[in-house]
């Protein structure tokens, strides 16, 4: 694959600029296993940028999502998916536009699974797409939060088996993913209702959707209990300290943790591990 200096230079430089959250814990892993996840992420994230834009109308956005979905499934077509967003291309993200350039970066061992697993996100986020993004139930709660974070969760078990066979539980990863969607949730609310979006089922509280982000994360803590390896312990465990702490924010009444808050939690989580 293009796993070329450069392209990895360039790969990190984009995670860093798209999520200062996870470029930090993605750092803590060795050399293959930081390129497969960084790749994953920025694949991922690639497709999340089209579903979240704010101008692109629904339709442009299934149809891109559900194109992209069938692409990842053969031998992706850097050329053919550059026609396919030609006419967006103006708008959308860099981290959009250069997906073929994240799966070239992928090491082998791992490309067929986050093509896959980037395949099923987008046909979950086309899904909600086309909903409006408008949670009724716990059971639609349940399903968006797998589509866009429970995947995650699922993804990375399976990257940590071929890569340290190291074997979790499925569903205690689902619940990883989920627990940090939730705090999410919970953060964006605000921002979330201007938009016009519903990710609270109806009749649901603040207190309701703590409740649900505490369950999973406590789920969450499970899984970093079963895995045996310093390097993917940090990896998992600093968002998961994180989430914990944001939550605790919110329920004090503050809108986020500070940057200095984040950079001694995740010194913190560095002296424990």
């Amino acid at each position: 694959m293009g796993n070329s200096k450069t392209l990895q230079k360039e790969a990190m430089a984009v995670l860093k600029e798209t999520s200062r959250t996870f470029y930090i814990p993605i750092t803590f892993l060795d050399s293959t296993l930081k390129n497969a996840v960084a790749s994953a992420y920025l694949c991922m994230r690639a497709i999340d940028e089209i579903e979240d834009h704010e101008t692109l109308d629904a339709e442009v956005k299934q149809h891109l999502l559900l194109k992209t979905s069938e692409m990842l499934l053969t031998d992706f077509d850097k050329t053919a998916y550059a026609q396919l967003i030609a006419e967006y291309e103006d708008q959308l993200p860099e981290v959009s536009i250069r997906l073929g350039d994240w799966l070239d970066f992928c090491p082998v061992v791992s490309l067929a699974k986050v093509k896959a697993s980037t395949s099923e996100m987008a046909i979950g986020m086309a899904k909600w797409v086309e909903k409006d993004w408008q949670v009724k139930t716990k059971e639609d709660l349940d399903e968006y939060t797998y589509y866009v974070a429970g995947l995650v969760g699922i993804m990375l078990s399976d990257l940590w088996e071929e890569n340290a066979d190291i074997v979790t539980d499925r569903e205690l990863a689902i619940s990883y993913g989920r627990g940090l969607q939730a705090v999410n949730i919970l953060r964006n609310k605000d921002e979330d209702n201007e938009r016009g979006v519903q990710f609270f089922p109806e009749g649901w509280t603040r207190e309701d959707m703590f409740a649900y982000a505490e369950e999973n994360l406590a789920k969450a803590d499970e899984y970093i209990k079963s895995i045996q390896h310093r390097r993917i312990v940090l990896f998992c465990k600093v968002p998961l300290v994180l989430a914990h702490k944001t939550l605790k924010a919110l329920k004090s009444g503050k809108d986020k943790m500070t940057r200095v808050e984040v950079e001694t939690a995740v010194k913190e989580v560095q002296k424990e591990v």
